[in-house]
């Protein structure tokens, strides 16, 4: 199951411009290599597979993330994988294939797949289309013993059957502090995301791991933030000094670091913002909900901008995709017909 690796660990070590002849793999360009194994017994076939692989490097240098030794900048979209009538499983691989073509329409490069491991279907057509996924778990209730034990087993389950995906940029084990509510004084759960950290990084040492996605981070490749502020203004205002971030309470009164925890210069991305409803909806969004399609596009253009503005931000994650139920700030209805126009949205975030 690791049939790129030895493709990987040779570009971990190689200059990847001097790699001329190799195709890599990017959102841009999504190239593939088909390979068939055949198995042997006495020199004759007596088993055959066909597969493929990506040839790509993603790293960190210099607070950016970097795709074949070039700066990435992530537009996603957090993706939550529901159906209105299947909900949590797909109705069919064209449904799966219609999230990624009207992701990308929209403008976005990536998804960050929220609390879901989705169906290997979805992977194999990113890998295929281009669109990186940042692969999360789902998060644990509480914390005890019985939930450290299973979470580390079935992460680990996770990370190895999806491992050789190229679209695959990034793992999150763990957001918003779910699971492991008092992160920010209590040493057990801290040592528990150190833990799961460093066991995620010995199986995979070529992927970035972001340990508590959204605030109270311990060790992490990407410092990340969530921040639903509705203006502009004040979006560009608060984070105008880096530094100060990290000596400020913000969104219901939490830290960007756990405890003693301290920033070392990691990239840094806002990975939750935006969720704007229309108030015509029955349901819930962020902030104050819109009137009218202007009003929309308006606090949209307003915030991304601020943060696209930001000289430090390597990238941002719009919540979201579609409706979830009774959450109302998709960019679509749950039945996948837009809001709001892909190509506006997709001019603004390619502005």
């Amino acid at each position: 199951d690791r049939a790129q690796t030895s493709v990987e660990m040779d570009l971990l070590s190689e200059n990847v411009g001097e790699w001329k002849s190799a195709h890599l793999w990017s959102p841009e360009r999504p190239n593939l290599y088909e390979v068939e194994f055949t198995l042997l017994r006495n020199g004759a076939p007596v088993d055959h597979v066909q597969s493929y692989f990506g040839v790509r490097k993603i790293s960190i240098q210099n607070a950016q993330v970097l795709l074949n030794g070039t700066p990435l900048y992530q537009r996603l979209l957090l993706d939550q994988g529901y159906w209105k009538d299947s909900h949590l499983t797909a109705p069919s691989a064209d449904a799966l294939i219609e999230d990624i073509d009207k992701a990308m329409a929209f403008g976005y490069n990536g998804v960050r797949k929220h609390q879901k491991v989705e169906d290997a279907r979805f992977l194999y057509w990113c890998d295929r289309k281009g669109l990186l996924v940042w692969s999360e778990m789902p998060a644990a209730y509480e914390f005890n013993d019985d939930a450290v034990q299973r979470f580390t087993r079935e992460w680990m389950d996770a990370v190895r059957q999806n491992y050789n995906h190229p679209s695959i940029v990034t793992w999150v084990p763990f957001n918003e502090s779910w699971g492991v509510g008092s992160i920010a004084r209590d040493y057990k759960q801290q040592q528990f995301t150190v833990a799961i950290y460093h066991l995620t990084k010995a199986f995979d040492a070529m992927r970035p791991v972001i340990v508590n996605d959204g605030w109270e981070h311990t060790v992490s490749d990407i410092i990340t933030l969530h921040d639903y502020e509705e203006r502009g203004e004040a979006f560009a205002a608060w984070y105008a000094d880096k530094d100060a971030i990290f000596d400020k309470a913000f969104n219901r009164s939490k830290f960007a670091m756990a405890g003693d925890y301290a920033y070392k210069g990691q990239p840094i991305l806002i990975s939750e913002y935006g969720g704007i409803a229309f108030n015509s909806e029955e349901g819930w969004g962020y902030g104050n909900q819109v009137k009218t399609e202007e009003q929309f596009i308006e606090r949209f253009r307003s915030i991304t901008t601020a943060i696209k503005q930001l000289p430090y931000a390597c990238g941002f994650c719009y919540t979201q995709i579609t409706d979830v139920q009774q959450e109302v700030n998709g960019l679509m209805n749950i039945d996948r017909e837009p809001k709001i126009d892909p190509q506006i949205i997709k001019a603004i975030n390619l502005a």
